[in-house]
């Protein structure tokens, strides 16, 4: 697979789990932290708002392999 399909399929695969990750985390945190006070809310959304970060980077390592010869 060349870098411009990989670029392409990792980009439509950023966007949608990007998509369905913020829509479970905002379930989550509707269901079992709103109302909870701020000691439960801010940790939460801490982890929440960085809980992404290493699998988008892991879609961005992908993309950005070498092709091979």
């Amino acid at each position: 697979m060349n870098i411009r399909t990989r670029k392409a399929i990792g980009t439509i695969a950023t966007v949608l789990f990007i998509v369905v990750y913020s829509l479970a985390m905002m379930t989550v945190g509707g269901m079992l932290v709103v109302g909870r006070g701020m000691a439960f809310e801010l940790p939460f959304y801490i982890v929440a708002g960085l809980g992404w970060l290493p699998v988008v980077m892991a879609i961005i390592r992908w993309m950005s392999r070498p092709d091979t010869a």
